[in-house]
């Protein structure tokens, strides 16, 4: 993952709206949630769940699919491990030098 996508993907998750409902589509798991149950789940008003959404849509973390007339959220988790590999990717890779490299130089 690149530098500006992970960018991406961590703003859209720094709203604390945004950040409930992807959490509460990763609860959901691969069945998704429909967008009235995610509304009546969280109490967040239409049109305000519907600006949320379409900001996690836009940057992959979300996708929807049209079953019938109902449309269902699900999270995208490929992307999910994606963020989360690229957070961890470096962990700790510069505390395996050596104690003695610090004094020595």
């Amino acid at each position: 993952m690149k530098l500006d996508d992970a960018a991406a993907h961590l703003e859209a998750l720094g709203n604390p709206t945004r950040l409930k409902i992807y959490r509460t589509l990763i609860r959901a798991g691969g069945a998704g949630m429909p967008v009235g149950r995610l509304q009546d789940k969280l109490k967040i008003a239409p049109s305000t769940l519907s600006h949320h959404i379409k900001a996690l849509v836009v940057v992959g973390l979300v996708t929807q699919v049209r079953e019938a007339t109902t449309l269902v959220c699900h999270a995208n988790y490929s992307v999910m491990r994606e963020l989360v590999d690229f957070l961890v990717a470096e962990c700790c890779t510069e505390s395996a030098a050596p104690p003695d490299a610090k004094t020595a130089a």
